[in-house]
């Protein structure tokens, strides 16, 4: 008889794929760790809800995004590998990167020496360009913008830049008769002020105007617009109203003055970029296969409905984990050591208990409620949205518990949507209410009892 911590049996598959942990979660979508059973690659599968799409009338525009992001093939961008439907969802399978996000290097080690910073816009260039010219902006006069956002700038292993998630901008935004864009998206802090204002905007130039606010980040440790007051910000960008820190070279705070341009028509463009003596310092073009053809069979597939073109979906059961995944999660082996002081500024946080999981369901719920989150349950995961609005919209937090071993489990706490800090000011408040269903060593116990 196999042992208790076997995954073989317990895991949900679609396809030829072993599906694993959440990695990120949207209104619209959720992104899953992922094994290829065939060749053992990871990938990440992100699922999109085929009733919500459908009830969105967004079907059109995900199959012609879905088709473009496929014809990319650049080394900067996260590859779609293929696209899958069952009865209810679509899955679309990504690369997996594992570098992290490209900010959190900020937040961990601060700001960036000028030759870091530029390595990484020039790479974030390059991909927009390329993404660009490949069509994912502008395409029979509907316009796709890139969302470059902070959380869609990872890195890979080797520390190189990857975009991910510059499709599927259907899911966030609308386009009118005239061809633009016309719903305001993604983070305000690093949106163009003719897309916040409303009058209808061209993709490409609002891409470089997030690029310079990213390349503003790198260079300075902090946001060029920045402000509590919604208001405020949207006026600060409107105007483009920014101070540069003191050690930014004058060759960077003229490349940024041309790209932070409050006007789109007299911006900075690409091109010229590309030939700035700032940008050029260092410059090494991206190597890769210029000419690529996809195959889009998969993506036309996808909303049929006759079973022939339906992925197998095996029925989703709680997911267990071996020892090896739960030791490489966690950092030593003290298990019970939940909140230390280096997840401060983490998206996650694991636990451990030795209680039932629908014990610890049941205390999570218990203890959020009183936070002002509404509460949904399906199997052994949650979902908590804070009812109150926060610095960055309402708080969403995702949990999951996994089973170790017959009587021990894992639970993992992650920032969905929302402030980080916020997340962080709330799973403090989760761990005092939950301190009877954490597990703690005999040694971490003896520990805490000699610092008390």
């Amino acid at each position: 008889m196999e042992s208790g911590t076997s995954k073989s049996k317990v895991k949900r598959h679609v396809g030829k794929y072993e599906l694993g942990r959440t990695i990120g979660e949207g209104t619209f979508a959720k992104v899953r760790f992922a094994k290829n059973i065939e060749t053992g690659e990871p990938v990440a599968i992100k699922i999109l809800d085929k009733e919500k799409v459908l009830k969105h009338k967004l079907v059109e525009q995900i199959q012609r995004e879905i088709s473009t992001m496929k014809l990319i093939k650049h080394p900067n961008v996260v590859r779609i590998y293929e696209v899958m439907g069952s009865k209810t969802k679509i899955f679309i399978v990504l690369e997996f990167v594992t570098g992290g996000e490209l900010l959190d290097k900020i937040i961990n080690h601060g700001r960036m020496r000028e030759s870091e910073a530029r390595k990484y816009f020039q790479q974030l260039i390059n991909a927009v360009d390329y993404c660009h010219s490949r069509g994912v902006y502008h395409r029979d006069l509907k316009v796709h913008h890139i969302l470059l956002e902070p959380e869609n700038l990872l890195l890979d292993a080797y520390g190189n830049l990857k975009i991910s998630d510059f499709g599927l901008s259907a899911l966030s935004q609308q386009v009118r008769g005239d061809g633009l864009l016309h719903t305001a998206c993604g983070t305000p802090n690093y949106v163009a002020p003719e897309v916040l204002n409303d009058r209808g905007y061209d993709g490409a130039t609002a891409d470089l105007w997030s690029c310079g606010v990213i390349l503003f980040v790198l260079l300075a440790g902090y946001l060029p617009f920045e402000d509590s007051n919604l208001i405020t910000l949207y006026n600060k960008i409107s105007a483009a109203e920014f101070t540069f820190p003191t050690w930014f070279s004058l060759e960077a705070k003229i490349l940024l003055t041309r790209i932070l341009d409050p006007n789109p028509m007299t911006r900075i463009t690409v091109s010229e970029i590309l030939k700035n003596e700032w940008f050029k310092k260092g410059y090494k073009p991206p190597v890769f296969e210029e000419t690529y053809e996809a195959n889009l069979d998969d993506v036309h597939a996808v909303f049929m409905d006759s079973e022939e073109h339906h992925v197998k979906e095996k029925e989703e059961k709680p997911t267990m984990m071996n020892a090896f995944e739960l030791i490489s999660m966690s950092k030593g082996l003290d298990l019970g050591n939940l909140f230390d002081a280096e997840q401060e500024f983490k998206r996650v946080t694991r636990f451990t208990s030795t209680c039932p999981a629908n014990d610890i369901v049941s205390k999570i719920e218990e203890a959020a409620r009183p936070l002002g989150f509404d509460v949904q349950k399906k199997n052994y995961k949650m979902k908590l949205e804070n009812a109150k609005a926060g610095r960055k919209g309402n708080l969403k937090v995702a949990t999951e518990v996994f089973q170790v071993a017959p009587s021990l489990h894992m639970v993992e706490v992650r920032k969905a949507k929302g402030d980080t800090l916020e997340f962080h000011k709330f799973y403090k408040n989760l761990s005092n209410s939950l301190k009877e269903v954490v597990w703690i060593s005999e040694e971490a116990a003896q520990q805490q009892e000699q610092d008390a």
